[in-house]
């Protein structure tokens, strides 16, 4: 058996030496009590989301008169931000993106009818109707991606035959509408 030997010297203590190697993690505490509700938040910017829209109308009739022919309108029901030229007939495209249109017109007995809608100076659609007895109510509807500045109006044409849509000053039979259905993503 091993006997105690005598007591060395107290020493200073030394330096301490490198950290030890990360235990696991302990159990989950429970948990403390709610805290006091927050200051209030600066307000936000508003939700901006663009519009355009517009829905003009025409109370005189129109004879074709030229080979090509802007359809011109007299009537506002509704012209968001003036991006409609009542003047000229055409909508310009102040915000890009995905737009629908239509036109109605009432066609002019024993007349043909035809229209086209145009996209600046290419036709779209049409909207024709052949010489009848009886007048009828036609509608064409489209939806455009439209950049910035595009332009979008209705052409009536002329061909062999007369080319005429019927109103009068007491009711609107000729109306061009359009809206913006979705914004692009810039």
């Amino acid at each position: 058996m091993l006997t105690p030997g005598n007591n060395g010297y107290v020493r200073d203590k030394g330096t301490p030496g490198k950290p030890g190697l990360e235990g696991t993690p302990g159990y989950r505490g429970p948990m403390g009590p709610k805290g006091s509700k927050g200051q209030a938040g600066a307000p936000g910017d508003a939700c901006k989301i663009p519009h355009s829209s517009f829905s003009v109308g025409r109370r005189k009739s129109l004879h074709s008169l030229d080979y090509y022919q802007a359809l011109v309108f007299d009537t506002v029901f509704v012209n968001l931000y003036e991006h409609f030229n009542m003047f000229k007939g055409k909508f310009y495209c102040y915000v890009p993106g995905i737009y629908f249109f239509n036109v109605n017109i009432h066609t002019w007995n024993f007349k043909e009818t035809y229209l086209h809608l145009m996209h600046n100076d290419k036709e779209q659609v049409i909207l024709y109707a052949q010489p009848s007895e009886r007048s009828i109510m036609q509608s064409q509807s489209v939806m455009l991606d439209l950049a910035l500045n595009d332009e979008v109006w209705v052409r009536l044409y002329k061909r062999e035959r007369d080319n005429a849509i019927y109103s009068d000053d007491v009711d609107v039979y000729i109306t061009f509408n359009g809206y913006l259905v979705a914004p692009s993503i810039q």
